[in-house]
């Protein structure tokens, strides 16, 4: 009886020293997923900065062009 305990014991004590010690390595999947979604976040933000500066074009380009065609308004009100 008292053999078997020891023998149980042993056998328990070498598969717990054979696992590693520390926390598990970090899984590639999850570091690839933290990469990409880093990316996604930069990219969107840059999206956002892209459309503001086509806007701001957009609207730099109608005003010019009225005031290409003549219609702008003097500080009088009067048409030119």
């Amino acid at each position: 009886m008292i053999t078997t305990w020891r023998q149980q014991r042993d056998k328990g004590a070498r598969t717990a020293l054979a696992a590693p010690a520390g926390r598990p390595k970090a899984d590639p999947k999850d570091k690839e997923i933290a990469r990409l979604k880093a990316e996604k976040a930069r990219l969107e933000s840059e999206l956002g900065k892209a459309r503001t500066v086509i806007e701001v074009q957009g609207r730099l380009s109608a005003l010019l062009d009225q005031l290409a065609t003549g219609s702008a308004v003097t500080e009088e009100g009067e048409e030119r």
